[in-house]
């Protein structure tokens, strides 16, 4: 039953979590890719996968990286999200990451073109005082591009073994 309320929620949760920080602050914790890292290696281990399809996710991750840390080299990507992504890229494994990138794509672009727009509107005297708004509807800010990839792998996620791995006779309710 825990271990089926872990695959359910943690990372989601976290993914969520990554997505509020990034619109509220513009940053995302390191202490989040550590906790998706740390949690995979938990649950990995207690699901009973094996240490190819461990070494398998490890490395669909590691290429993450490696991509998102040259994205953020040239300043396209902030390093919160190059960690996040590449931590996403850890639970999806290969079986996934195609799918995920390709949705983190679509939502970051139609992210870009609504905050794009947004920020050629005033915003209006009542929501001046939110100083997250303020930050998010300045032209010079960033795209939190983390609200992008937290969607395209709460879309992915249900279609992951971690789901399909969970008993739902735990979640029934009688």
């Amino acid at each position: 039953m825990m271990l089926d309320l872990l695959r359910v929620l943690l990372f989601p949760a976290l993914m969520a979590f990554a997505a509020a920080s990034d619109l509220f602050t513009m940053t995302i914790s390191n202490r989040v890719s550590l906790l998706l890292i740390v949690g995979f290696l938990a649950l990995a281990g207690l699901g009973g996968m094996g240490l190819q399809e461990i070494l398998s996710h490890i490395a669909a991750g590691g290429s993450v990286l490696a991509i998102a840390f040259a994205c953020f080299a040239f300043g396209w990507v902030g390093g919160g999200d190059a960690k996040v992504a590449s931590a996403a890229a850890l639970w999806f494994g290969f079986d996934h990451l195609l799918e995920y990138l390709v949705y983190a794509s679509l939502f970051g672009g139609a992210l870009t073109l609504l905050l794009l727009q947004f920020r050629q509107w005033p915003l209006p005297y009542a929501l001046c005082g939110q100083p997250w708004l303020l930050r998010l509807h300045a032209k010079e800010t960033g795209i939190p591009y983390g609200i992008a990839l937290a969607t395209g792998a709460l879309m992915i996620y249900p279609e992951t073994e971690w789901i399909r791995a969970v008993d739902l006779a735990h979640f029934a309710i009688y």
